[in-house]
């Protein structure tokens, strides 16, 4: 099983990517850094930072929002930076949600399937440069001939040789998203997993890899989840942040009736947690909803306590991996005690 490192911002300077937990990190043999975005920092800027400084480690985006980009401009970034980092870079794509996409970038977001499936093949036909670029789809046209074009567009084919082979993971939870991701992608973030409850994600990923015709099975795809990691001898005090920030998904990223984390909690086994929890959050009383997170809750998908309690939890993530459930994990917003701890016990 591999595992990478979601650095965030550094404590101490405050700036975007926490830098010297990132080297420490290459240093002690972790395979891969990410970066995201939501309406601040953007993923893209952190990502060519990271290549900048690094040499060994895979650099991914977790995630690009797709409406924030056009799918063309999405595979000239990857290009660019697979290119500058000799291959190093791995494209993350995901919807995000309709709060974020039409309250911040102004674009609808419906359809989002349709949209990533689109967006995945126009970004494969730009890679293989088979042929000048031509797309007639829901959300892309391309050359576009619509309203208000000149007409003078012409299908173009890419000056930069990328590679066809360049991954593509999705930010996938929802049965759609993880049927989809199946098809059409080359992995998957799930924002956070219970590694003992495969069975979440198994009925939707075979059904997607069943329509690629025996191309696509977890031989070939990869589950690289999110992974909140708290060090210290005491538990409850771990626990905290980790509540803090299910509280805001679980809660709060959505509405009442469409929050995918929410029914994601659900499905977890957390059903009237995931109620109470939301409700609260939705009074503004975001302290008490986090109060309402369970502690197995907590436990089934973060590594939280002291170095010996993570050790055991690390054995559960290994077991997943060596059934195929899990390629590698992704540790949220590590301290160095954590990514040097953890690395006595992994490597």
């Amino acid at each position: 099983m591999k595992i990478g490192i979601i650095p965030g911002a550094s404590k101490e300077t405050g700036k975007n990517v926490d830098m010297p937990l990132v080297l420490e990190a290459e240093k002690l043999g972790y395979d891969s850094a990410w970066t995201s975005e939501a309406w601040g920092r953007d993923a893209v800027s952190s990502a060519a930072w990271i290549l900048a400084q690094t040499k060994t480690m895979t650099v991914g985006t977790a995630i690009m929002q797709m409406s924030a980009r056009t799918p063309t401009m999405a595979a000239m970034t990857a290009m660019t930076l697979a290119e500058m980092s000799d291959g190093r870079f791995v494209m993350g794509i995901g919807p995000s949600g309709p709060q974020v996409i039409e309250g911040w970038h102004g674009m609808p977001f419906g359809r989002p399937m349709t949209r990533t499936r689109e967006y995945i093949e126009i970004v494969r036909k730009i890679l293989k440069r088979e042929e000048p670029l031509t797309h007639e789809g829901h959300h892309y046209q391309i050359p576009y001939t619509g309203e208000g074009s000149t007409g003078l567009g012409k299908p173009l084919k890419s000056i930069l040789h990328g590679d066809p082979a360049l991954p593509i993971f999705t930010a996938a939870i929802t049965p759609a998203g993880l049927r989809t991701a199946a098809e059409c992608a080359d992995g998957i973030f799930p924002i956070f997993m219970n590694p003992e409850r495969f069975d979440i994600l198994e009925g939707p990923l075979n059904e997607g890899f069943a329509k690629t015709d025996g191309a696509k099975s977890l031989d070939n795809f990869q589950i690289a989840p999110f992974v909140p990691v708290q060090i210290g001898d005491d538990l409850d005090a771990c626990r905290a942040p980790v509540k803090a920030q299910l509280a805001l998904y679980v809660g709060g990223m959505g509405a009442r009736d469409k929050n995918f984390y929410n029914d994601y909690a659900k499905a977890l086994g957390f059903e009237d947690a995931a109620v109470k929890i939301q409700d609260l959050f939705l009074d503004r009383k975001r302290t008490e909803a986090a109060a309402a997170v369970p502690d197995d809750f907590v436990d089934a998908i973060a590594l939280v306590g002291p170095k010996e309690r993570i050790a055991e939890r690390l054995d559960v993530w290994k077991a997943a991996s060596a059934k195929g459930h899990v390629a590698s994990i992704l540790l949220r917003g590590p301290s160095v005690e954590a990514i040097r701890a953890i690395a006595e016990i992994a490597f």
